[in-house]
């Protein structure tokens, strides 16, 4: 997803930084984008990286835009879930997105505003079974935002949440399963099909944006309908 983004972001005439941990993915991606995209190893949970990745993203131009994409599933239940694994998913999800914001503001700050976008989680908006420390920090990334928003906003900083429901992605499967057998997971749902990368990434894009000026402290979802329940088959349908 965050390869999507970056991919839309340039098309749209940005200058992107990508900051990860998978360094040979990030150097080929940036390689192929040519100039208008540079890589560097951001390890979210340290801050002395994003002190770093902000001194690298201002040689790009005039940093003006945050995503904070990075994120790592745990799946298991709340007495499975050791204190261990709870924080380390808490860190990269949580606390990276609290430190890529601190990290930036000084920046957008001086230079005239900007906007900030937290990719969250429809499990930032309800649950499911196996997902407490997932789910724990998808939901504190909403009142993160919120903050933000409200202490931002005077110096023309906006900060929104997006929701992604069931994207085709790694984290999904699609290193193991077809886009197709992923399809069937939602039969039940108002848009029956998995999303795609892209089509998060041109909401990021469309809040990165002065198209979104007055949207601030908000959540936007793109989920396929997941949040506004499922199709019960047996009731009268059109």
């Amino acid at each position: 997803m965050g390869e999507a983004t970056v991919r839309l972001f340039v098309e749209e005439g940005a200058n992107v930084l990508i900051g990860d941990v998978l360094d040979e993915a990030g150097r080929e991606l940036a390689a192929e984008l040519g100039n208008t995209a540079a890589y560097m190893h951001l390890d979210v949970t340290r801050k002395a990286d994003w002190d770093h990745a902000v001194d690298a993203a201002g040689k790009l131009g005039d940093l003006t835009i945050l995503v904070n994409n990075a994120a790592i599933l745990l799946q298991k239940s709340i007495v499975d879930t050791t204190e261990e694994d709870f924080m380390a998913v808490i860190r990269v999800n949580q606390l990276g997105v609290f430190l890529g914001i601190q990290a930036v503001f000084e920046c957008l700050k001086v230079n005239g505003g900007g906007s900030i976008i937290n990719i969250s989680s429809i499990d930032g908006l309800q649950s499911k079974n196996s997902l407490a420390a997932y789910s724990s920090s998808k939901w504190a990334v909403r009142g993160l935002t919120k903050t933000a928003a409200l202490e931002m906003g005077k110096y023309r900083i906006r900060v929104n949440s997006v929701h992604p429901g069931g994207i085709y992605t790694a984290m999904h499967g699609a290193d193991f399963i077809s886009q197709e057998q992923a399809d069937t997971f939602y039969n039940d749902h108002a848009l029956p099909r998995v999303g795609l990368p892209r089509e998060v990434a041109t909401l990021t894009t469309f809040l990165a944006s002065d198209e979104a000026s007055y949207s601030t402290g908000s959540e936007f979802v793109a989920d396929g309908g997941w949040s506004a329940g499922l199709v019960n088959t047996s009731l009268p349908q059109l």
